[in-house]
């Protein structure tokens, strides 16, 4: 199909909750210490959502702040796309509840579930309804309640997770800016590395975990962590030479905050300044899919961004999954 437009981000959101989740506090609940964390992982704390407060609350307030920045009525809106591995039902979907909240009624909705990589592949989906003109502005909303599927008897992933919600409103922008180059991709033959049931488990599922948690993550970190170093780096190469660009053209890299080692690993391979690389890790842990906008709903208030940077979203998540996307920033 031929392309009618450029998509890009016009305004960004993010919500956390107010709760904080230290490392000394983890030291109460299972045998871990703040040392052995920070090495292993570079998280002093993460945000954990109240027992009483529906994860779809966050995506909603996410979402709001999303659509004033990008200064547009909510009317406007033309489609709602919702990245989450932890929705607070399986029906109805996040999108359609945040659809509710945001009185957006007759607005079409729906999730997708590319767990970490979920904003990635729903930014790659956006963008095919902008460039063919089908919607003129869509909201991506990823959101995660991580810390309602962790089970904290289980020190290597107990450790890491954390929740919260960050939203974007992609739309048509100059043809200097938006999107340029995107990469996308699984490996379901390596999904059995870090997986969480819902409606079915094997024995084999059962086994790894403690008695009685049974919806809760498992992970195989050495095997995540390898493929995690290696196709970061092979993905933001990729985009950033389909644009025909070298590293050195590249203005800021928004990975995946998944865990400082794998971060620095992958920076490593690219032989890419660290300081280039955004990071709200030590200070949120890993929220799976909005880890990314909640960075970028950050660095963009903050002031870090200009019109024009070249920038880099890259991630990887469970499936496995991964995606990066290279995009000039149109605000």
């Amino acid at each position: 199909m031929t392309k009618l437009y450029r998509a890009g981000i016009l305004g960004t959101g993010s919500c956390l909750p107010e709760r904080r989740l230290t490392n000394a506090e983890l030291e109460n609940i299972v045998e871990t210490s703040d040392e052995w964390i920070i090495k292993r992982t570079g998280i002093r704390e993460r945000r954990i959502i109240d027992n009483d407060t529906p994860l779809f609350k966050l995506a909603a307030s996410a979402a709001e702040k999303a659509i004033q920045d990008a200064g547009i009525p909510r009317e406007e809106i033309g489609l709602i796309i919702g990245a989450t591995l932890t929705p607070d039902y399986l029906s109805p979907t996040l999108a359609c509840l945040v659809q509710k909240e945001l009185n957006l009624s007759g607005v079409p909705a729906f999730d997708l579930n590319a767990a970490c990589t979920g904003f990635v592949y729903a930014l790659n989906v956006a963008q095919q309804f902008i460039e063919n003109g089908t919607y003129k502005y869509i909201l991506v909303v990823a959101a995660e309640s991580l810390s309602r599927v962790t089970d904290y008897q289980d020190r290597k992933t107990c450790v890491l997770f954390g929740d919260g919600a960050g939203a974007a409103v992609v739309g048509r922008v100059e043809d200097a800016t938006g999107i340029m180059c995107f990469t996308t991709g699984a490996y379901g033959e390596l999904g059995h590395n870090l997986t969480i049931p819902c409606l079915y488990a094997t024995e084999e599922d059962l086994q790894k975990r403690n008695e009685g948690k049974k919806q809760v993550i498992w992970m195989d970190g050495s095997e995540v962590f390898a493929f995690a170093a290696r196709i970061m780096a092979d993905a933001t190469l990729k985009v950033v030479s389909d644009a025909q660009l070298s590293m050195g053209d590249i203005d800021y890299i928004f990975p995946h905050q998944a865990n400082a080692r794998i971060l620095q690993n992958a920076v490593k391979r690219l032989q890419f300044p660290i300081e280039k690389v955004y990071s709200n890790l030590e200070r949120t842990g890993n929220i799976s899919a909005a880890s990314i906008p909640v960075c970028l709903d950050e660095a963009s208030r903050a002031g870090l961004l200009k019109k024009g940077d070249r920038i880099v979203l890259v991630a990887f998540g469970g499936g496995l999954t991964y995606g990066a996307l290279l995009l000039h920033w149109s605000k």
